[in-house]
């Protein structure tokens, strides 16, 4: 059997980054139309089925029209993770190349593109036990309690964790309750120890524009979700026993529904606060994406660019 994500990739592949809002679905599928490539979505959320509108998936009429991959491929309560990601997406380089198509890496989740391109040392175990205290007393202590607590335990993570990032704080305190070590000693070894990049021939573009535009863009966005339904989608997800202990649950847009479906929130709360949220994931999108120098970054509006920029990378490796 082939180990695909110890593989060395020496065709090309495309990837497209950016904040949340930012418009790269758009340009992802006029990229596939005009290099014959498909999509291997690099999102956390989008792999979790019947979670459509507030992951903001592409529609079923622009996944019928390019081919999507790594899209609905585990339920809910299912665990995902970075290793599997590779894993995953190894394999549809290859099958994408099989049928002689580029790949074309799109979404925002950066431990996801840092895995793929850099390796990822193997994770501590997950502990339900120690996981499921951690939530229950997110619920009754809030996030910033815990935050409090990771302080003490993690100084160093508790610096580059947001106190509203209820995800990542459970999963360092987790991490940390696990193995007696803190997830930033974990990082660091991850560091030195990784592997150089599988990819050999990546074309690594992102996507920006001026701060406060794409802040008006993720309001307007905030108001769609609400108008596409996404009440009724997390009353259905709660009505098939998906729960709002689950990490999946815990997310961005699904938290604050749940909040405003159990009396915590009026709705223009709800509102509000997804829509502040999404302004900071921005931001710390914008933050991780920045360290990654091999990225050549284009204005949202510079479509003309980027298809120029594709076109003379692509030409010195004709795929066969």
């Amino acid at each position: 059997m082939t180990d695909f994500a110890a593989s060395l990739i020496d065709k090309p592949v495309l990837s497209l980054v950016g904040p949340t809002a930012i418009g790269k679905t758009e340009l992802s599928l006029n990229l596939c139309k005009e290099f014959n490539c498909e999509i291997i979505s690099v999102d956390s959320m989008q792999v979790h089925r019947y979670m459509d509108i507030g992951t903001a998936k592409a529609s079923l009429e622009e996944r019928r029209l390019v081919p999507h991959h790594l899209v609905d491929i585990v339920n809910p309560d299912e665990d995902y993770n970075a290793a599997r990601f590779v894993d995953d997406c190894c394999k549809a380089i290859v099958v994408i190349h099989e049928r002689d198509a580029i790949p074309l890496l799109t979404g925002g989740t950066g431990l996801y593109f840092r895995a793929l391109r850099d390796g990822l040392f193997p994770a501590p175990p997950t502990d339900k036990t120690i996981r499921n205290n951690l939530v229950r007393r997110l619920a009754e202590e809030g996030s910033s309690a815990l935050h409090d607590e990771l302080k003490m335990a993690d100084s160093s993570s508790a610096g580059r964790i947001h106190p509203n990032d209820s995800s990542r704080i459970i999963r360092a305190l987790e991490v940390y309750y696990n193995t007696g070590l803190p997830l930033s000693d974990h990082l660091r070894r991850q560091k030195s120890e990784a592997p150089t990049s599988r990819l050999l021939n990546i074309i690594s573009m992102g996507l920006t524009c001026e701060r406060d535009a794409l802040y008006q863009r993720i309001n307007r966005r905030t108001e769609q979700l609400f108008e596409m339904g996404l009440e009724e989608e997390v009353r259905g997800l709660i009505k098939k026993g998906y729960g709002p202990e689950l990490k999946s649950m815990q997310s961005i847009g699904y938290r604050h529904m749940i909040n405003y479906l159990e009396g915590r929130w009026s709705m223009a709360e709800c509102k509000e606060l997804l829509a502040r949220d999404t302004r900071r994931y921005a931001k710390r999108q914008y933050t991780w994406f920045g360290r990654d120098e091999s990225i050549r970054w284009f204005d949202r509006s510079e479509a003309r660019e980027v298809f120029s920029y594709v076109e003379q990378n692509l030409s010195s490796h004709i795929v066969s």
